[in-house]
């Protein structure tokens, strides 16, 4: 028994380097895809693109303050409108309390008109007239 063929014990040696490499292999990936793995990977990715955009901006707004400014204030204003329209209409009429906002005129959907029963319907142009 001792007689075994030295291609054979190579081939098993072989193989038991192969089955190594190939568990490692799979436990590399399994730790790759893990949840918490990704998680952090797409956390570390959001984290370092929120700091490019932040330093992109603060150097925007050193290359041209007085547009960041214009674009800020346009910002406030619009997001103001309401309490800004409200105290002006205040300071025009000169009472306390605001005026109330003007409604907004709305369309509404006119009722369909059907033909009656008893009228002949006029035939449209795809139709042939007899």
């Amino acid at each position: 028994m001792s007689d075994v063929d030295p291609s054979i014990v190579a081939a098993r040696t072989e193989v038991d380097r192969t089955r190594t490499r190939l568990i490692a292999t799979a436990r590399e990936l399994q730790d790759r895809l893990s949840p918490q793995t990704l998680a952090r990977d797409i956390w570390e990715g959001a984290k370092e693109k929120g700091a490019g955009l932040a330093e992109e901006a603060v150097d925007a707004v050193r290359k041209r303050p007085v547009v960041a400014g214009g674009v800020i204030a346009a910002l406030a204003l619009f997001l103001g409108r309401d309490p800004i329209m409200d105290y002006a209409a205040k300071l025009l009429n000169g009472k306390d309390e605001p005026a109330k906002p003007a409604k907004r005129a709305t369309r509404t959907a006119k009722p369909r008109k059907t033909p009656k029963s008893t009228a002949k319907a006029k035939p449209t142009a795809t139709e042939n007239v007899e």
